[in-house]
């Protein structure tokens, strides 16, 4: 029989617990001084304590509570993002492209300076360890999905939509290859480079939507940013080529 999970001891529940605290007045000073000004100093205050020296025991630095926030929010938009892609399983990768699109952007209006701390402008002083590689990825791996071969929902659907499978993806030349090399020793060997590029593609449309629009440089020209997102998402579904498309 499995092991039943250990209790948490009432020390245990306590440090859970005031680490929560400590990231949730960390997430305030985001919305109000951005994360250049973020300072241990300023997080202790505001719980009412009267050093920082108690929350090195939590955080050695300033940096390692940047890497515990941006951690969460690249968490909390592959769960959105994830969920997403679950409710639409069993339809062509279009429909989940938009599903995963609609929630992507949905978190990040709900979460704007979380947002900005994970695709914004670099935090000065402040370089991300490899701990923010693999939450950071988790979209992105799951965007490249949608383009697998035989992939759920991926077949010429029969229902009379007229929706259309996957053209084939282009080759990827010798150069483009060497560029990606970094990306490519990240994945199981054998991944087709056209596949990764697709991928990346997509990852990089959704994203530079969504940023856009929550970086204000639409503002004056799109008067409903939901109605031209969802018309932009299904746009660029088909210009990726993705399997359900209309045609």
């Amino acid at each position: 029989m499995p092991t039943p999970p250990k209790t948490p001891t009432p020390r245990e529940r306590a440090r859970v617990e005031f680490t929560r605290d400590i990231k949730q007045v960390a997430r305030r000073q985001l919305a109000e001084v951005g994360a250049a000004a973020l300072s241990l100093r300023a997080v202790s205050r505001e719980l009412g304590l009267a050093s920082p020296s108690a929350l090195y025991r939590y955080f050695p630095g300033r940096d390692a509570l940047l890497t515990a926030l941006i951690v969460d929010s690249y968490a909390a938009v592959s769960e959105a993002a994830e969920s997403a892609a679950g409710e639409l399983a069993d339809r062509p990768p279009f429909d989940r492209w938009v599903g995963i699109g609609h929630a992507v952007r949905d978190w990040a209006l709900r979460n704007p300076h979380e947002y900005a701390l994970i695709f914004g402008s670099p935090v000065p002083g402040y370089a991300a360890p490899e701990d923010t590689v693999t939450p950071g990825i988790r979209v992105p791996f799951l965007l490249g999905s949608l383009f697998m071969p035989g992939a759920p929902g991926d077949a010429q659907p029969q229902d009379g939509t007229g929706a259309a499978p996957a053209p084939p993806a282009a080759a990827v030349p010798p150069a483009a290859r060497r560029a990606l090399r970094p990306l490519l020793d990240r994945l199981p060997d054998g991944v087709p480079p056209e596949l990764v590029v697709s991928g990346l593609m997509a990852w990089t449309y959704l994203f530079g939507a969504v940023s856009f629009e929550i970086f204000g440089h639409r503002s004056a020209v799109v008067a409903e940013p939901r109605v031209f997102f969802d018309h932009e998402i299904r746009r660029l579904g088909g210009l990726l080529g993705l399997a359900g498309a209309p045609r």
